[in-house]
């Protein structure tokens, strides 16, 4: 018998680049505290930055929910109208708890960036003035605040880009600073991470980052084909955010556009596993923690927690950048549950619940 099973998630890893999984990836695994597997694959190293998505909603948005909850700024039951008066969110009454769990009945995905760019297709040259790309992030922001809901709020649960969009516009007024400036100040300087959104208007970035894609807009995923047509299309930069949406928020919004390592990733998940047990303070207390990671109480069946899918303790942080090579191959979607199930037997963790 191997004396060392997790070194075999090396090979795995290895194994979904000579498929065409991903063109790179990077992994890190944490139990008790302690690393017990790193591993990169394809054409990464250990310091290339990763677009890391939509864990921009955990590692940032709900992170900075959580200090200005504690801070007295905002809280789970604050009033979308609050700060969007007048708007189907604001009117339904939706809180930031429902934005949180996912429950507000905002649809999923809504593609503000075709829009943006027919109305301003200079957005799409790299010289685009700061003041062009702001006046376009403020009119993406009023038609994401004015988004009907698809479903009565709290009937439903349904991951939602457009709740997290307005949830990180709402963080943003509530401590009167931008989200990027926020991140840097509350989660990543206290806890150690390298990772950072990348502002358009702040190109070109330094340090390596994984390839995400080459045109914009990025070709639709799938069901999403009929969205949207006519936009135009340019070649992008390396290291601009994959998401459109995000993109045409100058790179810096509630549900993607952070950037960072498998080992940001995994330092965070230790956070949130020392942040319960009480012994790392530096977002909040223990029992904020226990509130923000208690599943949904209103829908049953939800596994939903604020911000989260139900968690575990253990961390793996499994990063790729898979939407390089288009949004059709979905292979990642059993790679990764495979990934992690993989880690547990090697762990002996299957007893865990």
């Amino acid at each position: 018998m191997n004396p060392h099973p997790i070194a075999n998630l090396q090979a795995v890893l290895d194994d979904g680049v000579e498929l065409g999984i991903f063109p790179a990836a990077q992994a890190v695994v944490l139990h008790k505290g302690m690393q017990v597997f790193g591993g990169v694959a394809g054409n990464a190293t250990g310091d290339t930055r990763f677009d890391l998505a939509s864990l921009t909603k955990a590692l940032s948005t709900t992170a900075l929910f959580l200090r200005l909850w504690t801070e007295g700024k905002v809280g789970p039951n604050t009033l979308v109208s609050r700060y969007h008066p007048g708007t189907p969110a604001g009117d339904a009454g939706v809180t930031v708890a429902d934005l949180l769990y996912h429950r507000s009945g905002l649809p999923p995905f809504v593609p503000f960036f075709a829009d943006a760019l027919k109305a301003r297709p200079e957005l799409l040259d790299a010289g685009c003035s700061a003041n062009v790309r702001t006046l376009a992030r403020d009119e993406v922001l009023r038609a994401a605040a004015a988004t009907p809901l698809e479903a009565p709020v709290r009937t439903r649960t349904a991951y939602s880009d457009v709740g997290f969009i307005l949830l990180g516009d709402i963080l943003s007024r509530a401590a009167d600073a931008s989200l990027d400036t926020l991140f840097s100040r509350h989660v990543a300087d206290p806890l150690g991470l390298h990772a950072r959104f990348h502002r358009l208007t702040d190109f070109p970035v330094d340090g390596a980052t994984a390839h995400t894609g080459a045109m914009r807009p990025r070709e639709p995923a799938p069901g999403q084909e009929s969205l949207w047509k006519d936009v135009p299309s340019r070649p992008s930069r390396p290291g601009e955010v994959d998401d459109d949406n995000a993109w045409v928020l100058d790179g810096v919004a509630g549900h993607a556009g952070l950037f960072g390592t498998a080992v940001d990733v995994a330092r965070f998940g230790q956070a949130v596993l020392e942040g319960c047990a009480g012994t790392h303070s530096a977002l909040a207390p223990a029992p904020l923690w226990h509130r923000l990671l208690a599943t949904d109480p209103l829908l049953a069946g939800s596994t939903r927690s604020m911000g989260f899918d139900s968690p575990r303790s253990l961390v793996v942080a499994l990063i790729t950048n898979r939407v390089a090579q288009g949004r059709q191959d979905l292979r990642i979607r059993d790679f990764r549950p495979a990934f992690h199930e993989l880690v547990v037997e090697a762990l002996d963790l299957t007893a865990l619940p």
